[in-house]
């Protein structure tokens, strides 16, 4: 039945976007946690991907959560003379996190995820529908 396809095509979508949410609360996390010493990286950022997966038992494309990758992009730098991960120059590592962008990203991953439950509700409706018009 193609309702019970869609149910279980939007719980996949449920189940990835579950997956970046956690990812997206990793870093948020560690945002401001500096690295342990001088010479040690601090937490690096991670970001979800996703993947096509084909579903033979129901015959469908469905999506889950691939790769998690971390991004290179360079970490924040502050200049803290005192502090034990400075290093030679004074200077401390920090995660290269932009709590903006993180926070975005999760309304992001907050509305698909929201996009997947109404269609799992509206199929079940249909459903419920379907069988009071069946009895009738």
């Amino acid at each position: 039945m193609d309702f019970l396809k869609s149910i279980a095509i939007a719980a996949s979508g449920l189940r990835a976007q579950a997956g970046r949410m956690r990812v997206i609360s990793e870093n948020l996390a560690n945002a401001d946690t500096a690295a342990s010493s001088a010479g040690v990286e601090p937490y690096r950022r991670r970001v979800a991907t996703f993947k096509s997966e084909m579903d033979r038992a129901l015959d469908a494309q469905i999506v889950a959560l691939g790769g998690i990758k971390t991004d290179p992009s360079e970490f924040r730098v502050k200049h803290q003379p005192g502090h034990p991960a400075a290093d030679i120059n004074g200077n401390v590592k920090y995660p290269n996190v932009n709590s903006l962008v993180e926070m975005t990203d999760l309304r992001e991953a907050q509305r698909s995820y929201e996009a997947n439950i109404n269609v799992i509700s509206a199929s079940r409706r249909m459903i419920q529908r379907t069988i009071e018009i069946l009895k009738s």
